[in-house]
Order: C-alpha cells, then sequence, then structure tokens
C-alpha cells in the first residue's frame, strides 16, 4: 500500500489519543505511510489519500472540535475514504439500548460525511483526568472505572480498513 493515510483524533484524558495511535501502528505495519495527530494540528487534507477520525464521547457525542473539524472540512473528507470512531465508557454492552445508544454518539458526523467504516470502542474511566464537573457526572451516572479498551478488537478493526480505505 503506497498512499498516505491520515489518523486524527480528539481527546481528552489520552484514551482515544492511544486507540488512534495502535490504529496507526497496525495500518503502517500493513504497508501504509501513516501520520496520526491530534484534529487540532491538522492543517490540510491534501496530502492524504484516506482519513480515519476519531473522537472520545462526552455528553452523548463526539467532542465538539472533532465534530468541527469534520463540518470545516467536509468538501475534502467527502472526497476521499473516511472511518470514524468513538471512544467511550458508557453503553458498552451488546444489548439494544446500548447499541442504539452508540448510534446516536455518530449521528452529527454522519449528517455531514458517509464515512465508509465506524467503530465504537470501550475506553477508559478515569475521573482523575478529567475536570471537576465531568467527575460529578462520573458519579450521577454511575460510569465505570478502568481501562476497557480492547486492544485485539482495536486491531481488527485498522486491519480491516486495509481495504475499506481504497480510493473510488
Amino acid at each position: 500500500m503506497s498512499k498516505k493515510i491520515l489518523v486524527a483524533y480528539a481527546t481528552r484524558a489520552g484514551s482515544t489519543a492511544e486507540i488512534a495511535s495502535v490504529i496507526g501502528e497496525t495500518l503502517a505495519a500493513h504497508g501504509a505511510a501513516v501520520d496520526v495527530l491530534p484534529l487540532n494540528n491538522v492543517t490540510s487534507l491534501a496530502d492524504y489519500q484516506a482519513v480515519v477520525i476519531g473522537s472520545a464521547i462526552r455528553f452523548g457525542g463526539w467532542l465538539p472540535e472533532a465534530v468541527k473539524f469534520v463540518e470545516q472540512n467536509r468538501e475534502a473528507l467527502s472526497q476521499r475514504p473516511l472511518a470514524i470512531f468513538a471512544a467511550h465508557i458508557l453503553n458498552m454492552d451488546d444489548d439494544e439500548t446500548s447499541r442504539q445508544n452508540r448510534q446516536l454518539y455518530l449521528e452529527p458526523v454522519r449528517k455531514l460525511v458517509t464515512p465508509r467504516a465506524e467503530a465504537w470502542f470501550a475506553g477508559v474511566g478515569d475521573p482523575k483526568k478529567v475536570s471537576f464537573v465531568e467527575r460529578q457526572l462520573y458519579k450521577m451516572v454511575k460510569a465505570p472505572q478502568g481501562d476497557y479498551r480492547n486492544w485485539p478488537a482495536v486491531r481488527a478493526w485498522a486491519e480491516s480498513l486495509l481495504a475499506i480505505l481504497e480510493p473510488g
């Protein structure tokens, strides 16, 4: 694979950055040229033939800067293969309610672009790494604490992107 892929992310406590890094490493291990960057550091998509964007979930959706990035780069993103993912700590079960809620996380992004692939990864619940207000919300919703990331699932999804992110 000779294309250049951007894996960009928005994070609050670092969990999403680590997931993005593993996605980038997995793509690179299969021959892709990959840049893994925070969304705030992406100035242009011109050098990339495909894009993967991920965001932490806060208050039921992607972080505002991630949605804003998609809004501002909507045209460029629609001209290249795109995959998106979310890192979350709620709705991790496989019941219908959890699945429906996970779908809602990406709805604002789907209104702007049409990704070829989507994924939801359980993240890390660590109240010490978030603001006072978010710590209070953790308590209110009884959010689980701990590292729930499934690295084999992240790598498997990244490997599945190799064919999906082909242009055309």
